[in-house]
């Protein structure tokens, strides 16, 4: 059964697929049916920017373990850079 669970987020970056490098902005998250992973439910993620088409996508499924366990992994990470005063700051909207 479908869960629907889904949301989108607007994000900055890039991702990278066969033919190179491309501006990332959004993320699809998703807990529902996997495509290839061998769940029958998983964490989706889908880095995309809509403006490229279809081509401009980076896609993940993870396990439940698998996607919490890279959950704390960010919050870690980005703990030490903070910590090291490292992360940048936005920029300051007018």
């Amino acid at each position: 059964m479908c869960t629907m669970i889904a949301t989108q987020v607007p994000i900055e970056g890039s991702g990278k697929k066969a033919s190179g490098w491309f501006p990332l902005r959004e993320a699809n998250v998703s807990y529902d049916h996997s495509f290839d992973a061998p769940f029958e439910h998983a964490l989706n993620i889908d880095f995309v920017n809509e403006a490229l088409g279809p081509g401009a996508r980076v896609a993940v499924e993870l396990s439940v373990e698998g996607a919490r366990a890279l959950v704390a992994a960010i919050n870690s990470v980005l703990e030490q850079a903070d910590q090291g005063g490292y992360l940048e700051q936005p920029a300051h909207q007018p």
